[in-house]
């Protein structure tokens, strides 16, 4: 019984790490539609999004069966709880890069990034990439180091993020207010999946030491 317990809390682990790389090839092909207004890449990462959705819902039934049949407590329990968080936590992530992949559409087929910022947007979609790609190994290794080195990565994109608002409301920027809030909403979303990166990593933590991300020391 035990076993097949074991085994059920593993298979949403190995779920957890599946849904980690959807994830990372949306908002690796969400920057590409953006940057190349490549409408066929913009609709296949809208539509990968309905299988992030049905990896959530599967994984929120196997959490719910484990706990109403095997009923864990202690580490166990926080394992399945923290599960459940971070399958939500990932199911919006996919709903950021289809974000990015939606004001890539509308604008096609016009490039909504003016060039100069393209840089930076490429910038922002690798530290993206590389985050979530960090995320899929610190779940399967349970990884503490490399969960403090995913919040090093955020502080990158918070400030490419402040970059941009820089950029918006300085006397040189020249472009549409439709433009504008295109760049707004694009680099909030960037952020934003980040911030849920770092949050995955947080929870991580939790499930392997039982203490807060802030309590541990910071990476050298």
């Amino acid at each position: 019984m035990r076993d097949t317990y074991h085994e059920r809390l593993d298979a949403v682990t190995d779920q957890l790490v599946d849904m980690t790389r959807i994830v990372g090839s949306m908002m690796s092909r969400a920057t590409q539609a953006l940057l190349y207004s490549e409408l066929q890449t913009a609709e296949s990462v809208i539509a990968a999004d309905d299988d992030v959705d049905d990896a959530n819902r599967e994984i929120e039934q196997r959490a719910t069966d484990l706990i109403a049949l095997q009923q864990p407590v202690a580490t166990d329990l926080r394992i399945v709880v923290g599960s459940l968080r971070m399958s939500a936590t990932l199911e919006r992530m996919g709903d950021l890069a289809r974000h990015v992949a939606k004001v890539a559409r509308l604008r096609y087929p016009e490039i909504a990034v003016p060039e100069e910022l393209h840089e930076v947007f490429r910038e922002m979609g690798s530290l993206a990439e590389r985050m979530i790609e960090m995320c899929g190994s610190v779940i399967a290794d349970k990884d503490v180091s490399l969960a403090l080195q995913i919040e090093q990565l955020d502080d990158r994109m918070d400030d490419l993020h402040r970059q941009l608002f820089t950029t918006l409301v300085s006397p040189e920027w020249k472009h549409s207010v439709e433009q504008s809030v295109d760049i707004t909403l694009l680099s909030r979303y960037y952020e934003r999946f980040a911030d849920h990166a770092v949050s995955i990593a947080k929870r991580v933590v939790y499930l392997v030491t039982g203490e807060r991300f802030d309590e541990l020391p910071s990476v050298p």
